[in-house]
């Protein structure tokens, strides 16, 4: 109970107007919020409210940032540590870095990175980082300007936070419909939405140096949102030790792994697998075979926790990793460690944590991305309880 009445005051200081009690959130009538979301079909539902619980924060009491700034990596290094964890989303070529220390206090950022638009979300309560592209199909009487600059045949969305959870995750809105969206599924679960599903765009949790390491000319998400919140530090201190329980999660946990222990996933839901990033502290490199396919799991520098330490940059080292398909050009590379360095046994080429070839006869070559994201084990498993955990005979 003294967690959760210390996580409702941490809400109130990411900069909500509003505060309610432990009583207040645990016992409230669920109902249909129509003050708030006049725009919401109700009628069109695939969960029950039961599931879903008031956070704190009313509607856009944790604002999204609508109009992104961003800077160059010389220049962020001023107010961003390397050991920072940030989400790294690529674009053909270029790259952007979000840092936690922002998304920590916005939890989503409607962008546009070229021609995409897109949704960069971060639930804390979940640890889960997670990157659509904000486009629906629609009808064309229906659709704006933008959506036609963007494609022929879509709606651009934009999202906003509802103040609401389900399984202790984020739920989303969009102030097209005030549709209601399971940030962990990206699924839409109330409203005209109901059943559509956003497209998700890999991305990764990884340090600010490995970020500025690989993409020297990247751009990096800049503190000047509009808002004055006090960046880089956590609201959340000690949320993510290993022996805590969840806030607001009503669910059972599941035996299998500690509620708290971060897991990468693999392949789709009924077919998914579950690496727990302790086992990369031994072992930075996995080779697997997930569904028959060929896949290594590559670990990176680790980076800060954005949940541990009231500073983010002072908190303790967590592993941070990404998977990718091991077959390229008609072969199955399989990957080991030699003096540091990430290589394949095939060719002895050199590769960096976001599956690139950086040196040898594979360089610039680009490993597909198959994971689906680094998030905590209790929120994987109550979205996807029959999740198998990766153990040593799936290794290949």
């Amino acid at each position: 109970m003294q967690q959760v009445q210390r996580i409702l005051v941490m809400l109130f200081c990411v900069g909500i107007s509003t505060f309610i009690t432990v009583g207040d959130a645990r016992s409230q009538v669920r109902q249909f919020p129509q003050g708030e979301f006049p725009l919401t079909d109700y009628k069109q539902s695939s969960v029950a409210m039961g599931e879903i619980l008031s956070g704190g924060p009313p509607r856009d009491g944790i604002p999204a940032i609508d109009d992104p700034k961003y800077s160059s990596v010389g220049a962020a290094r001023e107010w961003l540590r390397g050991q920072e964890p940030v989400i790294a989303v690529q674009q053909g070529d270029k790259a952007r870095a979000y840092p936690l220390q922002i998304l920590m206090y916005h939890e989503i950022v409607n962008d546009m990175f070229g021609k995409e638009a897109l949704a960069v979300t971060f639930c804390p309560l979940c640890n889960a980082s997670i990157v659509f592209k904000r486009t629906v199909p629609t009808p064309d009487d229906s659709r704006t300007a933008i959506d036609m600059a963007v494609s022929s045949s879509e709606r651009v969305l934009d999202f906003g936070t509802t103040g609401r959870l389900r399984n202790s995750d984020l739920i989303m809105y969009d102030r097209q419909t005030e549709s209601w969206w399971q940030q962990f599924t990206g699924v839409g679960i109330i409203g005209e939405y109901t059943g559509v599903a956003l497209e998700r765009v890999n991305s990764q949790i990884i340090s600010f140096q490995a970020f500025a390491d690989a993409f020297p000319e990247g751009e990096v998400l800049s503190r000047d949102t509009g808002y004055a919140r006090p960046y880089g530090n956590n609201p959340y201190r000690g949320y993510d030790a290993i022996d805590n329980n969840p806030f607001l999660y009503d669910g059972v946990i599941d035996p299998r792994l500690p509620a708290m222990e971060r897991v990468l996933s693999l392949g789709e839901k009924g077919k998914t697998h579950l690496v727990p990033l302790s086992k990369l502290i031994d072992s930075p490199i996995l080779n697997l075979t997930i569904n028959s396919t060929p896949v290594v799991v590559l670990a990176a520098t680790a980076a800060a926790s954005a949940l541990d330490d009231s500073t983010i940059a002072d908190s303790r080292q967590v592993p941070s990793a990404a998977a990718f398909d091991a077959r390229l050009n008609d072969r199955t590379l399989t990957f080991l460690l030699q003096d540091g360095h990430v290589v394949d046994s095939q060719t002895r080429s050199r590769w960096n944590p976001f599956g690139r070839s950086i040196s040898g006869e594979l360089k610039g070559m680009q490993l597909s991305q198959v994971d689906q994201g680094v998030h905590f084990a209790f929120a994987w498993l109550a979205f996807d309880p029959d999740a198998r955990i990766v153990t040593s005979e799936t290794m290949r």
